[in-house]
């Protein structure tokens, strides 16, 4: 009589679950959410450049900046001044809005 061998069923550990073991530290979800409005501006400026169809390349030089100055914004390594993101907005045929909202 052979025996079957029962497989076991791995269970992979996704980015989700460690996320959520993550958030469950009081000290990283407090960080973690102070991040949140730099990495929405890194977004929606991804967001645009992709939807007017121009790489880093082509936006530096709308701009009058290195193609490095874009990746580094976009990468989150640099923090713009009010006037390099206007004229971002400016390059992308858009209009900068900056907003305070109450808690």
């Amino acid at each position: 009589m052979s025996k079957i061998k029962k497989t076991s069923r791995k269970k992979y550990y996704t980015f989700e679950d460690h996320f959520k073991e993550l958030m469950k530290d009081p000290e990283f979800r407090n960080a973690y959410l102070e991040s949140q409005p730099e990495y929405e501006i890194i977004r929606k400026i991804i967001q645009a450049r992709i939807q007017k169809g121009v790489n880093q390349a082509i936006l530096a030089r709308k701009m009058k900046t290195g193609q490095s100055a874009i990746s580094r914004l976009e990468s989150g390594t640099a923090n713009p001044s009010l006037n390099f993101l206007k004229r971002l907005a400016e390059a992308l045929d858009s209009r900068l809005e900056i907003k305070l909202v109450p808690k």
